[in-house]
C-alpha cells in the first residue's frame, strides 16, 4: 500500500470536490514539534481561491476525515495542514514493505547516463580534492542506477601536456634511473617527486634570472627548465622515439599507483578514456561550425564563437596556428563519448573552478545543433579545505589521498582498540574493520555535505561514533544485527508479515522514514546529491537510536510486538545497508 499515493489522490479529490481546483500536490513530512505525519501546504491556494488559509486547511481537513481510508484526524498551523494517519492504516504500510522482494529502489526506466569522474593527471598522486571528486562520481552512479538508470562510469586521465613534460625532464636531470621498486615507492608518488623537484628547481633558476635582471615575467619565460619542459612536449607532438618511451615508462608507474588507489578505495571504471589519444579531436567539428556560421575567423586566421547572447562573450575555439584549445578537445571528446554510448545525458563531475568553462561547452554544443546537448550536466562542487596543520604530504600545500586513508585506518585502529569491544576479532577481522570504518568515515565525511558546497574536513570529527558520520551509521547496523543474532539464537525467527499492532510514536516515524527511502533514492538522483542519502540514512539510525532507548525489543512481554519489532529493526538494517552503499559504504556485520 502506497500511503503517500493515497493520500495525495485523496487530497486532489477534496480539492476537486470543494473548491473545483485542480492542481499537483506534494506533501511533507510534519515537523516534530506538530501532531501529524504528513503536512499539505495550502498558501499556493489562498490567491487562487481568495480565502484565507486556516479556512482553506480546515475544509480539506474534514473532507479527509470523511472520506479518506487512511487519514485519522487533522490540525492546521496557519497555512499547513497536518495530517494524522489511522492505525491500521500504518500496519498496512509496514506489511507491504515486509513483501517487497526485490533490493533495487525503481525498475529500469529505460534511460541511460555516462558518468565521468576522477579526470587525474599523470605528474602527480591522487590527493583530497580527487578523493571528493572518486566518491561524488561513485556514488552519483550508485544513485542513478538504483533510480533505474543504465549508467556507463567513466574516465578520462590527462596523460599529456607541459605538466607531464615537467616531471619528465626533471626525472631526466634528477632521477638517476629511479624506478619504484628501487625507491620503495608507488609509480604515482615517484612522479609526483619530480614534478616537485622540477618546481624546486625551476625556481631557483628564477631567482637566478632576475638576480641578473630580468623582469619576473621574462625570467619565467627564459628560465632553461621551462625551455627544455617545451622543447620536450614538442618533440613529443612530433612521436620522438625516446621522449615516448619515457611518457610511457613514467605514465605505467602512474597507472600502477592510480589502480592501487582506486581498488583500496573502492572505484572503478568502465571505460576509460586519455588525453593523449583525443587532444586532437574537435578541428573537425569546429570547421563543420565555420561552414554553419557557429563559428567565425579573425584577421590572425583564430576561430572564435560569439556567445554574448548567453552572456559568455566571445570564445577561442582554435588558435591562428590551427592548434586546438581546452574547450575543442571537449567538443572532440563529447561527440566521441555519445558515438561510444549514446547515452541520454552525461555528466562532469568537475570542481567549480570550471563552472564557466562547462557552461561555455554546453551553449557551444547546442547552438551546433548536437542531439545529447540538453543532457549534458556539470556536476559542480566545492573545494576541501583542513584544519591548518592537519596531514600536510610531503610538497607542503596538498594532502595525498594514500596518506590520508593510511591515517584514517590508523585512527580507526585507535578509537576502536579504546572502546575495547573487538578482543574475540582475528587479525585480519579486526584489520578489514578498521579500513571499513575508515573509509566510511572519510567517504560519509565527504559526502554528506551538498556538493556545491565548499568544505572543510576535520579527520578527527569524521571517525566518531557519536553524531551525523560514517561510523556513528555502522555502529547503528551494527547493533542491530547484534539483537537480530540474539533472538536467533533464543529460537526467535522474524515474522514475514505481521497481525495488527498499536505502534507507538517512534514506530510509526520509522515505518514511515523506510516507506520513504525511495522518495530519497528519486531526490538525490534528481539532484546529483549523495548529501540526500547521506543525511536520510543519519536520519533513519538517529531514529532507530530513539526507539532503542524508548522501548525494548527482546524484553517485550507480548510476544506480537516483540515479533513486530524484530521485523522493524531487520528493515530499520537492510535500509541503512542499502543506503550506505549507495555512498559506497560497507556497513559491519559486528564491530
Amino acid at each position: 500500500m502506497n500511503i503517500e499515493k493515497q493520500l495525495t489522490e485523496d487530497i486532489q479529490s477534496a480539492l476537486n470536490h470543494l473548491f473545483q481546483e485542480e492542481m499537483e500536490v506534494t506533501l511533507q513530512p510534519t515537523r516534530k514539534d506538530f501532531e501529524g505525519t504528513y503536512t499539505f501546504v495550502v498558501f499556493p491556494l489562498v490567491k487562487k481561491l481568495r480565502k484565507n488559509p486556516v479556512e482553506i486547511g480546515n475544509a480539506i481537513g474534514e473532507y479527509l476525515n470523511e472520506k479518506s481510508s487512511v487519514v485519522s484526524g487533522f490540525n492546521v498551523v496557519q497555512g499547513f495542514l497536518n495530517i494524522s494517519l489511522q492505525e491500521n492504516t500504518w500496519n498496512s504500510l509496514f506489511n507491504s514493505l515486509l513483501g517487497k522482494k526485490s533490493d533495487s529502489a525503481f525498475e529500469s526506466n529505460g534511460s541511460s547516463v555516462l558518468v565521468e569522474f576522477s579526470s587525474p593527471n599523470t605528474n602527480k598522486p591522487l590527493h583530497l580534492g580527487h578523493l571528493r571528486n572518486n566518491f561524488l562520481g561513485h556514488s552519483v552512479s550508485e544513485i542513478l542506477k538504483a533510480n533505474g538508470y543504465s549508467v556507463t562510469k567513466a574516465c578520462l586521465v590527462n596523460d599529456r601536456g607541459i605538466h607531464i613534460c615537467k616531471s619528465m625532464i626533471a626525472y631526466q636531470l634528477f632521477g638517476n634511473g629511479e624506478t619504484p621498486e628501487s625507491a620503495g615507492i608507488k609509480g604515482d608518488h615517484l612522479a609526483g617527486k619530480y614534478y616537485v623537484e622540477f618546481d624546486k628547481a625551476y625556481k631557483e633558476e628564477i631567482k637566478t634570472l632576475i638576480a641578473e635582471g630580468q623582469s619576473e615575467d621574462d625570467a619565467k619565460k627564459n628560465a632553461p627548465l621551462m625551455k627544455q619542459a617545451q622543447q620536450m612536449l614538442q618533440q613529443w607532438e612530433n612521436g620522438d622515439e625516446e621522449v615516448v618511451d619515457l611518457w610511457k615508462k613514467m605514465n605505467g608507474w602512474v597507472y600502477d599507483g592510480f589502480n592501487a588507489t582506486y581498488k583500496k578505495i573502492g572505484i572503478d571504471f568502465d571505460k576509460t578514456y586519455y588525453e593523449s589519444d583525443t587532444y586532437l579531436l574537435g578541428k573537425d567539428i569546429v570547421e563543420e561550425g565555420l561552414e554553419k556560421g557557429v563559428f567565425f575567423k579573425k584577421e590572425d586566421n583564430s576561430v572564435w564563437i560569439d556567445l554574448s547572447d548567453e552572456g559568455l562573450d566571445e570564445k577561442l575555439v582554435l588558435r591562428g596556428d590551427s592548434t586546438s584549445v581546452y574547450i575543442t578537445q571537449d567538443i572532440g571528446t563529447t561527440e566521441l563519448k555519445f558515438k561510444d554510448f549514446g547515452t541520454d545525458k552525461s555528466v562532469w563531475v568537475v570542481g567549480n573552478e570550471q563552472d564557466y568553462h562547462f557552461q561555455v561547452l554546453f551553449a557551444i554544443l547546442k547552438k551546433l545543433g548536437r542531439s545529447y546537448a540538453d543532457g549534458c550536466y556539470h556536476l559542480s562542487y566545492g573545494m576541501v579545505d583542513l584544519p591548518s596543520g592537519k596531514m600536510k604530504s610531503r610538497e607542503g600545500t596538498v594532502v595525498d589521498a594514500d596518506d590520508l586513508v593510511s591515517e584514517m585506518i590508523s585512527t580507526a585502529r585507535e578509537t576502536t582498540e579504546e572502546r575495547g569491544k573487538i578482543d574475540d576479532f582475528s587479525e585480519t577481522e579486526k584489520d578489514e574493520l578498521f579500513r571499513t570504518l575508515a573509509l566510511g568515515a572519510l567517504k560519509y565525511f565527504l559526502l554528506k555535505v551538498e556538493p556545491k558546497k565548499r568544505m572543510l574536513f576535520n579527520p578527527a570529527e569524521s571517525i566518531d561514533f557519536q553524531g551525523n558520520t560514517g561510523p556513528s551509521i555502522q555502529y547503528t547496523h551494527a547493533r542491530i544485527k547484534s539483537i537480530l543474532r540474539k533472538a536467533s539464537a533464543d529460537g526467535l525467527s522474524v515474522p514475514e508479515q505481521i497481525g495488527d499492532v498499536k505502534m507507538a510514536e517512534i514506530e510509526t516515524d520509522l515505518v514511515g522514514l523506510i516507506a520513504e527511502y525511495p522518495n530519497y533514492i528519486q531526490k538525490a538522483a534528481n539532484d546529483y546529491a549523495p548529501s540526500v542519502i547521506a543525511n536520510y540514512c543519519y536520519d533513519l539510525a538517529k531514529t532507530f537510536n530513539s526507539f532503542y532507548a524508548e522501548l525494548s525489543v527482546m524484553n517485550e512481554s507480548n510476544s506480537q510486538l516483540r515479533d513486530f519489532r524484530l521485523a522493524l529493526i531487520e528493515q530499520v538494517a537492510a535500509t541503512l545497508k542499502k543506503g550506505m552503499k549507495l555512498l559506497g559504504i560497507d556497513v559491519p556485520e559486528r564491530m
